[in-house]
């Protein structure tokens, strides 16, 4: 039997996943995510992510750009392929403007520049849960 986390959504709420190779940054996403009502995974890679039997069941997916391994562009591509209809929105530092078109283009709900605000990526977190082909996903824990 898994424990369910202090801060973790219900059971029943929306999955989120964190991508990204910095150990401080998937925590503090983590906990963000938590702290508005969603259930959270950390992920140290998009390959990680690819081989943890989360795919069908996440909804939402915060992607660093920049990771050893496949980028997160790649993932995005990867994720197409397998016709896999999770939302996802990059918070990276890297500020390449081709990179930043290419993700939207192909389908990314939000490009946050790191460092954003809390608000900042809520709301973008709402946009693609309310997108997601699951239909609208209401705010569990926090107003924006």
């Amino acid at each position: 039997m898994t424990k369910q986390h202090p801060l973790e959504g219900p059971a029943n709420s929306p999955l989120v996943g964190i991508v990204d190779d910095d150990e401080a940054v998937r925590d503090s996403i983590s906990s963000l995510v938590r702290s508005a009502g969603y259930r959270a995974e950390v992920f140290s890679s998009a390959e990680v992510f690819l081989s943890s039997g989360h795919l069908s069941d996440t909804v939402c997916l915060i992607v660093d750009q920049r990771m050893p391994g496949l980028s997160g562009l790649e993932l995005q591509k990867r994720l197409a392929e397998l016709q896999c209809p999770i939302r996802i929105i990059f918070a990276t530092s890297q500020s390449d403007d081709r990179v930043r078109a290419a993700a939207l283009e192909q389908g990314a709900v939000a490009f946050l520049p790191k460092p954003f605000s809390d608000d900042a990526l809520i709301k973008a977190m709402y946009s693609a849960l309310k997108t997601a082909n699951r239909g609208i996903v209401p705010m569990l824990g926090r107003s924006v």
